[in-house]
């Protein structure tokens, strides 16, 4: 929108940088007077001169927007990052040019990007700048990842999956122990709380980035029969292939999935960014009508997916 109108001013040109409007002057322009306000400048009173003014929003603002400046700038860089106009790894602008970009104070521009830093979307480098954040997922496919093709065929099943969309995929294994089962996994096993049962606890890596902490835990008496989950190395086709092994054929999966907020160790271990949630899995494995394991996966949440296809039941 643009409309001519006279302003009393002590200099032949006005420049206003407030936010949302931009005034121009139809004659020369005096350099030193482009931050100063209209309202300030007219009340020098010295001359009349007729100037030019546009009103204008940047494409995600408005004037009936209500959405504080911050968030409006903040929604706006998080949806070129989410549509690839700014990919993984990408240089934002300076914060001088966010500035002048969004024609707003510096302090709406630092308070845009903590807020973009909080959703996991950018990271900031002293003394470099801030970057789009690269974020590696592996999706996890909730059926077809448990296909009985791809571990007796010896490949994990985090090593087949990950390996299958262009991932790398590794473990680190924290722990190797008897323990007393937490209330939430003896329910799953059907045992007495605090019933002694076997962990082996795992960080797993998606192209070098922690993407889950992953907890087994076994009854004693499958332990006694499958020693080699006491291992390190349970061999070709992790767990699932040796307690197949022993005879005991795996016939059902159960998973239950909810998403919080992580605790301390949860932060550190998983390098999770400032207000990113994490997705708690359980998982209780089936052999017949008896739970041989149950796993207690911590995922990351900014690099978790999941797809389930399967039948409608009647």
């Amino acid at each position: 929108m643009r409309v001519d109108l006279h302003i009393r001013s002590a200099w032949p040109s006005v420049t206003c940088t407030s936010p949302g409007v931009a005034i121009a002057c139809m004659s020369a322009c005096r350099p030193d007077n482009r931050q100063r306000r209209p309202s300030t400048i007219a009340r020098q009173g010295v001359c009349m001169q007729t100037v030019r003014v546009e009103l204008w929003w940047p494409t995600v603002t408005g004037p009936t927007d209500a959405r504080p400046l911050k968030v409006r700038i903040s929604d706006d860089i998080r949806a070129q990052i989410e549509t690839g106009a700014l990919r993984a790894g990408q240089q934002l602008p300076t914060l001088d040019e966010l500035c002048r970009q969004y024609l707003c104070s510096l302090a709406a521009v630092r308070e845009a990007l903590d807020l973009l830093r909080q959703q996991g979307l950018v990271v900031t480098r002293q003394g470099v700048g801030s970057f789009v954040r690269e974020r590696p997922s592996a999706r996890r496919h909730g059926i077809e990842r448990y296909s009985r093709s791809r571990w007796t065929a010896g490949r994990a099943v985090l090593i087949a999956e990950a390996e299958a969309q262009g991932h790398t995929a590794s473990q680190i294994l924290r722990e190797l122990a008897e323990v007393p089962a937490p209330a939430d996994v003896a329910h799953r096993l059907g045992v007495p709380d605090r019933t002694p049962v076997w962990v082996r606890r795992r960080t797993t890596m998606i192209n070098d980035r922690p993407n889950q902490l992953a907890d087994s835990y076994y009854p004693l008496d499958l332990i006694r029969e499958v020693p080699i989950l006491r291992e390190e190395n349970t061999g070709p086709g992790g767990g699932f292939a040796r307690i197949e092994d022993s005879g005991h054929r795996l016939t059902q999966i159960s998973e239950e999935l909810r998403a919080r907020m992580p605790n301390g160790p949860e932060i550190v271990s998983l390098r999770l960014p400032d207000g990113t949630p994490v997705v708690e899995l359980l998982r209780t494995t089936y052999s017949g009508e008896h739970p041989v394991e149950v796993m207690r996966a911590i995922l990351a949440g900014d690099m978790a997916e999941f797809a389930y296809t399967f039948p409608i039941p009647d």
